[in-house]
């Protein structure tokens, strides 16, 4: 189920990338496989530096579930999440969070910030990193190679 979920991220980078954005796509999920929020990276075009796929995915299941807290919900997310990212998710309450390629610039989960290993984290999700993570850097290797 959770490769299925990072597919379905996946195609979310996709949709990213058609409209030029950072390619990266979040699923926010239940244990039955019931998907209840989703997103892509919407920074460039909204002009809100918070848009990132995450935090939109953790908008909609919020509304979704009519609470602030998804507790006992999971997270597929392309890239491994910022350090404002991994701290939306930790104030979600997200049970289970995996992604696919890791940040070793501005990750904020298993590098740079590392927010979980804080004392002061104020909730800590089960992390699973490197889900589909072949296919999660090729799509963000390909747009920053046509960027430069």
């Amino acid at each position: 189920m959770h490769e299925s979920m990072m597919a379905r991220a996946l195609e979310l980078a996709e949709t990213a990338l058609k409209v030029g954005e950072v390619p990266v796509g979040a699923v926010i999920y239940k244990k039955s496989g019931e998907i209840v929020g989703e997103g892509y990276n919407f920074v460039i075009s909204s002009n809100d530096p918070t848009a990132h796929a995450e935090i939109v995915a953790l908008r909609k299941a919020a509304q979704h579930q009519k609470s602030a807290r998804l507790d006992g919900l999971m997270m597929a997310v392309t890239l491994e999440p910022c350090a404002m990212c991994a701290q939306a998710i930790s104030h979600a309450k997200i049970a289970e969070l995996r992604f696919g390629a890791y940040d070793v610039k501005s990750g904020g989960v298993q590098n740079g910030a590392r927010i979980y290993d804080h004392k002061t984290c104020h909730h800590k999700p089960d992390v699973y990193g490197g889900l589909m993570e072949e296919s999660c850097s090729k799509i963000l290797q390909s747009f920053f190679r046509e960027k430069r």
